[in-house]
């Protein structure tokens, strides 16, 4: 059976509008701007921010996934921020998208996969994981610096055991974050996810812990000692083809590397080529063609790409291998 080719980061919203259960909130006018970039950026009107994204994410979505070199897209649920009990911090997160939504959808359409996410501090946590297991779900996904997950913490010991026995793959946020509210900053650092590690969840460092904006810390170094150490820890190379993220292409790029980084797009966040190019990791010519020729594919144009900054073939199948234990 020959492995698939999969964006290993895509963001699925909503609005609620299908009766989905998912929200999202604009604060402010970089929100509001965030938002409108990201509908234009994916070719959807703005105007669907005011009603009927449920239906209208999903149909582009599939669009762009079965016009593209992909096979299929592991598609993100969103957990809430929660406090050190496990309560849902009111009005901190800025959108929401429930795992049965996510699950129910991936059921319907083999071009998705589900990564599913639980905040382990949940009192239901393990009870939910067991639900998401016995769905089908083969990853978790979550952003510890925006959902206040200290993923060291050892009361969560017994849900990564869980997640290690039942060969559930953790894809955890890694380095600075600007498109989210950030509650607890140095929950961004990779040496977080050693207990998961430890635990033997195999772990997916997400954006490969490098800088968001420039006053983020950089934990590229860190990630890169930890690899040493970690033989379960994976990276993935999603939104490095926007300005700041691009300077980690560097790190992730390194020949000892190959084998342990995987695509990801970080779709529907813009997909320009322009911070490769500028860190000469891009040809212009390369930078102009797929600019061009991939104006309405988001996830071919950044699949395109990832192939020319010299991302080796085997980045862009590693997560099925992952998931499928081959």
């Amino acid at each position: 059976m020959s492995l698939r080719k999969i964006d290993g980061h895509v963001h699925l919203m909503g609005d609620g509008s299908s009766g989905s259960g998912c929200w999202f909130s604009l604060k402010g006018a970089w929100g509001q701007l965030l938002a409108h970039t990201m509908m234009n950026e994916i070719g959807l009107p703005k105007s669907v921010l005011r009603g009927g994204l449920d239906r209208l994410y999903v149909e582009r979505l599939l669009e762009q996934v079965r016009n593209s070199s992909l096979d299929a897209i592991l598609l993100l649920a969103q957990e809430v921020p929660r406090d050190f009990d496990g309560n849902e911090m009111e009005g901190v997160g800025a959108f929401y998208v429930p795992n049965d939504y996510l699950l129910k959808l991936c059921s319907e359409h083999p071009e998705f996969i589900p990564a599913v996410s639980i905040h382990p501090a949940r009192p239901d946590a393990l009870e939910e994981l067991e639900k998401c297991l016995e769905a089908g779900a083969r990853v978790m996904k979550c952003l510890p610096n925006c959902q206040n997950i200290d993923c060291g913490d050892q009361r969560f010991a017994p849900f990564w055991t869980r997640m290690a026995e039942a060969g559930m793959v953790l894809l955890a946020h890694t380095g600075g974050e600007m498109s989210l509210p950030v509650v607890e900053a140095k929950y961004a650092d990779p040496r977080t996810l050693m207990l998961p590690l430890e635990c033997g969840v195999t772990v997916i460092a997400a954006h490969g812990a490098g800088r968001s904006c420039l006053w983020d810390p950089d934990y590229t170094v860190e990630l890169l000692e930890m690899f040493n150490r970690y033989p379960n820890l994976y990276a993935d190379n999603s939104a490095l083809c926007s300005p700041i993220r691009s300077r980690t292409l560097k790190a992730l790029l390194k020949p000892e590397l190959h084998g342990r980084v995987i695509h990801g797009s970080d779709y529907p966040i813009p997909v320009s080529g322009l911070g490769p190019w500028l860190r000469g990791r891009l040809k212009w010519s390369d930078y102009s063609k797929w600019k061009n020729e991939t104006a309405t594919n988001v996830l071919e144009r950044d699949y395109q790409l990832k192939q020319a900054i010299g991302f080796p073939p085997e980045t862009f199948t590693l997560l099925d291998r992952l998931i499928t234990r081959l």
